[in-house]
């Protein structure tokens, strides 16, 4: 070929599409074309609408929530997601009940995405209540965050459940109806907790005479005993036998007759008072008192697991307790009397008050509706639908499956592929959420590098469903302040002594030993003698 066609061919403009045709996305397929078998992702970056203008359009918004708090990245998107069931009830309108249930199997994260939100809505002025800590999970972070840390167990400490707490205060700074309401509402939670106490220590429902007799020992208690009376004071009510008892009894003058219909309750009351199965907890007088200002935790770990009945009478007396000093805060606040105050309760372990006795649904499904107005956000946690299902009675199971149909969002982490059924009836779900959810429970991999477990494939992955919209899928990542105080298997790592070890993850889940835990802690000590009682000063000179 002549040197005059050569030149011709070079200075010939080149077709970039080829007659016509577009390169493909990974370039020209074909020898020399340039085609890439890995196709580097854009570095993506996030700002504001106003930041971004310039950028149209190049600029995507996200697709994931962006009102609450900070809880992660969407797995599939990789955006940041935002998300608490307070801020989706009363900034983004999304949900209808500020509460939240959050389902999973152990070792999954349920507890972590819940602290994460507890921080965050602490950050926004909202109180966290941990009305129960049987782990514990929470005490770390409480204590972080300046809060009220109440230790109850055997030995440990004590909640009186007929204490009113500040109903008595506050009826006195309120007039007319108002004090009326909130009267009314201590007497009826009293008479709720007492009657549950005592189905847990039958495993049977108080009868509709029992329950009637109560509340009256109750209204008679209250005329007569000046301060704040125990259930040795209400015991002693009902063995004197006054006539408005007796009336409610239906003894027909026969005071053998009464004895003979208030046997069994006087064998309860006695079996409480005298730290039966249930112990002396609930039989003295408030240890620590429950402060409205800061955020407070009700440490029940000392509680064995093996005592399940008194487990679940310590969550239950718990949560009476924190949702009648909510009430009371709500009281005031309504009245101008005190600043209005936002709660972000937390209710874990659902499931151990729930099998403790016929008819505890009843009781819980009573604490938790009194919230709704209160300016109340609400978690209940438990590991799967089967926890609620597998009670003895039919009507327990429907009620116990509404506590999840009345929750404005589900968060779902790993489930077994059993629990889809019974999760699909209550949250609508399509296959592939439900293969989502399936995948994330499987066990870990072995690392044959390191000789160890790799972390779950689903720990700190959750599906957040509302309603019947698609969920959301996110991943948790911790920070490592969060990891701090994040930690739930101190007691496992143990050095060559046996002392247990603090230990720090890191983002890349090696751990590193920073020390070993003191056993001069008090909370590494064994439990004090029960025959011991030790009161707490309430740093009030009296």
């Amino acid at each position: 070929m002549s040197d005059k066609k050569q030149k011709q061919k070079q200075k010939k403009p080149v077709d970039p599409t080829r007659r016509g045709r577009r390169p493909m996305p990974r370039g020209w397929p074909g020898p020399g074309g340039g085609y890439s078998t890995y196709l580097q992702a854009p570095q993506e970056w996030r700002g504001t609408t106003v930041q971004v203008c310039g950028m149209w359009p190049f600029g995507a918004g996200t697709g994931s929530p962006m009102v609450g708090v900070p809880i992660g990245r969407n797995i599939l998107s990789g955006a940041t997601m935002c998300c608490d069931p307070i801020s989706w009830f009363m900034r983004a309108k999304l949900i209808s009940n500020p509460s939240m249930f959050v389902l999973g199997k152990p070792g999954l994260g349920k507890s972590t995405i819940t602290r994460r939100m507890a921080l965050g809505l602490a950050g926004y002025g909202v109180q966290p209540l941990v009305l129960g800590d049987l782990k514990p999970d929470y005490k770390d972070l409480i204590e972080a965050l300046g809060g009220q840390v109440i230790q109850l167990g055997r030995g440990r400490g004590h909640l009186n459940v007929l204490d009113p707490g500040e109903s008595r205060q506050a009826a006195l700074r309120l007039t007319g109806k108002a004090r009326e309401a909130i009267q009314a509402d201590a007497h009826g939670r009293r008479q709720t907790m007492v009657s549950a106490l005592i189905a847990i220590m039958r495993n049977q429902n108080p009868n509709d005479r029992e329950e009637t007799i109560l509340d009256e020992a109750l209204k008679v208690l209250d005329e007569r005993f000046q301060g704040t009376p125990v259930l040795r004071d209400l015991l002693q009510v009902i063995q004197d036998a006054p006539d408005r008892v007796r009336n409610v009894a239906l003894d027909r003058g026969s005071l053998d007759r009464y004895r003979q219909i208030t046997e069994g309750l006087e064998a309860s009351l006695i079996g409480l008072v005298g730290g039966g199965r249930l112990g002396e907890i609930f039989s003295e007088q408030t240890d620590n008192p429950m402060q409205m200002d800061r955020p407070v935790v009700f440490d029940v770990s000392n509680v064995d697991d093996s005592e399940t009945s008194l487990q679940a009478a310590v969550l239950l007396a718990c949560w009476s307790y924190g949702f009648g000093a909510v009430a009371v805060s709500q009281a005031l606040a309504d009245a101008g009397l005190e600043p209005r105050r936002h709660y972000f309760v937390i209710l874990d372990e659902l499931w151990r008050v729930l099998r403790a006795g016929s008819g505890l649904v009843d009781r819980v499904d009573a604490l938790t509706r009194l919230n709704r107005q209160r300016g109340v956000g609400m978690a209940m946690i438990s590991h799967t639908m089967s926890d609620l299902l597998a009670l003895q009675n039919p009507e327990d199971r429907m009620k116990a499956k509404g506590f999840v149909e009345r929750s404005g969002m589900v968060i779902c982490g790993g489930l077994p592929r059993a629990e889809m059924e019974n999760l699909s009836e209550v949250v609508p779900m399509s296959m592939e959420e439900q293969n989502m959810l399936i995948g994330w429970q499987d066990p870990p991999a072995w690392d044959p590098a390191t000789g160890k477990e790799a972390a779950p494939p689903g720990r700190g992955n959750f599906l957040i469903k509302v309603g019947g919209r698609p969920g959301i899928p996110v991943h948790v990542g911790l920070t490592t302040v969060e990891r701090e105080i994040n930690d739930t298997n101190k007691l496992w790592t143990t050095s060559e002594t046996g002392k247990p070890q603090v230990v720090e993850v890191a983002p890349d889940g090696t751990e590193a030993v920073l020390g070993e835990y003191s056993l001069d802690d008090p909370a590494m000590l064994p439990p004090p003698d029960p025959s011991t009682r030790v009161t707490a000063r309430t740093g009030v000179d009296e």
